[in-house]
């Protein structure tokens, strides 16, 4: 999985004992599906909330739960690669559930971060990370960044084209 996509109960123990040496523990999560400068932004801001930034991954089975049968576009294994390439991650771990709980509970962060459109009584662990003296950040939006977005946009310019874009620049090309 590589060194900084970590299994579960394998980043209990890398946590623990960074915890023993000071570290503050940073845990977000998300479906992370088509990476966006609103993605790139959270993650950064989730980072500066501490010294060691875990991000929990929803599964493509836990993300179809939330999102519908046509998600993920980007399979698991290439979007945690991809966020475990970010300077600001420092681990990345997948989870099947349809919410980071189990996570939360097993890895016990100082501080849990989620999106501005979170309301705080529905940010999942809240109550846990309080209840051992940790905190909740909730981070401001990126306006206009989405994943939805980004599909929608792919799908109002490039549905009903008869010609992919490399075959018309190509016919440019040849009348030129």
């Amino acid at each position: 999985m590589g060194e900084k996509v970590v299994e579960r109960k394998e980043l209990k123990g890398k946590i623990d004992v960074l915890k023993k040496r000071g570290k503050k523990i940073v845990f977000t999560n998300g479906c992370f599906d088509l990476l966006h400068i609103g993605h790139v932004r959270y993650l950064k801001a989730a980072r500066a909330e501490g010294d060691i930034l875990v991000v929990g991954l929803n599964s493509d089975r836990s993300m179809r739960r939330i999102k519908g049968a046509q998600r993920p576009v980007v399979p698991e294994d290439e979007r945690a690669e991809v966020l475990a390439s970010l300077a600001c991650v420092d681990f990345v771990t997948i989870f099947d559930e349809p919410d980071p709980l189990v996570t939360i509970r097993l890895l016990m962060p100082d501080i849990l971060v989620k999106g501005a459109d979170w309301h705080q009584d529905a940010i999942v662990g809240r109550d846990i990370v309080e209840a051992s003296g940790g905190r909740v950040v909730r981070v401001p939006l990126t306006p206009g960044a989405s994943t939805t977005r980004i599909i929608e946009r792919i799908l109002d310019n490039y549905i009903g084209c008869r010609e992919s874009p490399q075959s018309s620049s190509e016919n440019v090309e040849k009348k030129s």
